[in-house]
């Protein structure tokens, strides 16, 4: 029997964020394997986002009241073992990779990665220095952690010729996810309809994204943009921001036919479900500089919604399907795109290097991409279901959670202890 190991998370889990969402489908992975963890929680404030909080209105047994039960009592279970002198085997560290520290003889980090083409030097020193493994959410981040170098000096002066990590990194995606609709008090009167579900920020391209759907259906009373989003929280003094930030914009754009709806604050899950199945919506927009993941991109696939995005980043881990001779093809409403270097009102030392470079849709194209969802629906409908019925057979909680747990189980018991570890990971039953 493999021997249960003290693990302490530290990660962002009562979060409304992406980081948050990351750091609950580790827990739930964790969770599915209580003979093998036992789980302490050392939870994070993450930005100005607002925290889950139990709903009074669902039955006292639902799945998200008793996860976020269990995450309390773990926080509280954590505080108590440290106050005891209690160690911890290993840590799980969800969060950038600036913020690694070394908390226990193992410490395995988690994080979304880079959205970019350059991580910075950082984010490699540290992990390099504390992390025994690292798993990042998609293909590109991974890629771009293993191909940044630096020209870097050592203790005693001397050059070091293309530095860069040297701690091993793994890539774990998300599961599919498909909640039940939960219909909204929104009152849709356009029967074009595009949804964006976005924070309000320099690598989403929200401005560009609301100014060129203007500008594309100005005289067209029947489109209509609906904006999920916020500028960092989900409060009232953040809603009436967005709201004159927002205003501010549409003024300038001058007179226009089409309609934007804005929509602020925490909605339940449902409620997203239920604008992905909407009968007039016809596609999800992204056209963000980059994306680690980008789950809203991947949980309107899940729900059948067709995308216009651009084909690079992390999105493309789930947005391409292997056609018959078995190369990956995007299965979006693909938006051109060129490679250029981060704008300066975007750069942020040690997250965001000046030198690094992202996407930028081009403007025709993306117009184009909204034309063709509305003028070849059907088709598009079809690809939406194609990579749909794809993604649900290929990303499953029961596969993705022995996937998560088996790279933790890598370092959590020695070389004699392994076999075992590894022998047990395919007899994986979900509550």
């Amino acid at each position: 029997m493999p021997i249960r190991r003290t693990l302490l998370v530290r990660a962002p889990l009562l979060s409304r964020s992406g980081y948050g969402e990351q750091s609950r489908f580790a827990l739930r992975a964790l969770r599915s394997r209580p003979e093998l963890f036992d789980l302490h929680i050392l939870n994070l404030n993450w930005g100005s986002t607002g925290q889950i909080t139990k709903d009074p209105g669902e039955a006292s047994d639902s799945f998200h009241n008793e996860e976020i039960d269990f995450i309390h009592q773990c926080i509280i279970k954590a505080a108590q073992h440290t106050q005891q002198g209690g160690q911890f085997d290993l840590s799980l560290q969800i969060t950038v990779p600036n913020e690694f520290e070394k908390i226990a003889p193992v410490n395995i980090g988690y994080t979304a990665g880079i959205e970019t083409t350059k991580v910075a030097s950082v984010w490699i020193e540290k992990t390099n220095a504390v992390i025994d493994k690292l798993i990042v959410v998609s293909n590109h981040s991974k890629k771009v952690f293993n191909q940044t170098k630096y020209d870097a000096q050592d203790q005693h002066g001397n050059t070091i010729k293309d530095w860069g990590l040297t701690t091993p990194v793994e890539v774990v995606n998300y599961p599919s996810r498909v909640a039940t609709p939960q219909e909204l008090d929104i009152d849709l009167t356009t029967e074009n309809n595009f949804l964006v579900v976005s924070q309000w920020g320099p690598r989403k391209n929200v401005n560009d994204t609301i100014k060129w759907f203007v500008e594309e259906f100005r005289e067209d009373k029947s489109a209509g943009l609906i904006l999920k989003t916020n500028m960092a929280a989900d409060s009232t003094l953040d809603r009436e921001y967005t709201t004159v930030h927002l205003q501010a914009l549409l003024n300038s754009l001058g007179e226009y036919k089409c309609k934007i709806y804005l929509l602020h604050g925490d909605i339940p899950e449902g409620g997203l479900s239920w604008l992905y199945r909407h009968p007039t919506m016809k596609a999800l927009i992204n056209i963000s500089h980059g994306e680690g993941y980008g789950l809203p991109l991947f949980e309107a696939a899940c729900a059948g919604l067709p995308l216009v995005t651009v084909t690079w980043s992390g999105q493309m881990d789930f947005i391409c399907k292997p056609n018959k001779k078995g190369k990956m093809v995007p299965r979006v409403v693909a938006v051109d795109y060129d490679i250029q270097n981060v704008q300066t009102p975007a750069v942020w030392p040690g997250v965001i290097e000046a030198d690094s470079k992202w996407a930028f849709a081009r403007q025709a194209s993306f117009k184009r991409a909204l034309r063709t969802c509305i003028e070849k629906e059907g088709h598009c409908r079809q690809e939406a279901a194609t990579l749909q019925k794809y993604i649900l057979k290929k990303f499953t909680e029961k596969e993705l959670y022995a996937e998560f747990v088996g790279h933790i189980a890598d370092f959590c018991s020695a070389q004699e202890e392994q076999e075992e570890w590894s022998e047990s990971l395919g007899s994986i039953e979900l509550s």
